[in-house]
């Protein structure tokens, strides 16, 4: 993850948020790749969940909830 120096903590949210967006990609990737069916329900289960908090912080950064306002 890059490091950045702005104080505004929407700058640090999209920035994690862009981490939750690689590896979502890489599980599902993964999912692909094993043969284990308890293996990708793993990687389909942390993907979801994972999505779930990626949409929370662009939520947060564009303040589209009341929550974040």
């Amino acid at each position: 993850m890059k490091s950045i120096v702005s104080k505004d903590p929407r700058a640090h949210a999209a920035n994690v948020r862009g981490e939750f967006t690689k590896l979502i990609q890489h599980l599902r990737e993964d999912v692909k790749k094993v043969d284990d069916a308890k293996g990708q329900a793993l990687f389909e289960t942390a993907a979801e969940v994972l999505t779930g908090l990626e949409a929370a912080f662009k939520h947060y950064e564009q303040k589209s909830e009341d929550a974040w306002r």
